[in-house]
C-alpha cells in the first residue's frame, strides 16, 4: 500500500479538477473568439454595419481566456508537485496559499467582468 494514499489521491483529484477547469476556460475562450469571427463574417457578407464593427474586444477576451487557461495548467502542475513533495515529507510543514492562485483568480475574474461589460454594452447600446 502507498504511504498516505488518501492524501495523494486527494491531491490528484484536486489537480485533475484544476486541469478540467483550465481546459473548460480555454475552450470557452476559443468559442468566444470563433463566435466573434463568425459575427464579423456575417456583417461583411451582409454589407451592413453590425454590433462588432467597432472593435475586436471579444476576440481579445477569447485569446486572454485561452492564455489564462494555459497559465492555470502551469500553476496547477506546480501546486500538484509541491503538494506531492509536502505529503511525502517526513517533517511537518505549514500549508501556504500560493500567490499564483490568487493572481490567477483575479485575472479570470477581471476577464469575466470585461466580458459582462462588453456583452452588456453590445446588447444595450
Amino acid at each position: 500500500m502507498i504511504d498516505r494514499f488518501s492524501d495523494h489521491a486527494a491531491n490528484e483529484r484536486t489537480y485533475l479538477a484544476w486541469i478540467r477547469t483550465a481546459v473548460a476556460l480555454m475552450a470557452f475562450g476559443f468559442v468566444i473568439e470563433k463566435f466573434d469571427l463568425f459575427i464579423r463574417y456575417l456583417v461583411v457578407a451582409g454589407n451592413h454595419a453590425g454590433p462588432h464593427s467597432s472593435g475586436h474586444g471579444a476576440a481579445g477576451a477569447g485569446l486572454a481566456l485561452m492564455v489564462a487557461g494555459l497559465i492555470m495548467v502551469g500553476v496547477a502542475s506546480w501546486g500538484y508537485l509541491l503538494n506531492r513533495r509536502l505529503i511525502d515529507s517526513k517533517t511537518q510543514e505549514h500549508y501556504h496559499a500560493t500567490l499564483p492562485n490568487l493572481i490567477l483568480a483575479v485575472l479570470v475574474g477581471a476577464l469575466g467582468l470585461f466580458l459582462v461589460v462588453y456583452v452588456g454594452r453590445e446588447v444595450l447600446g
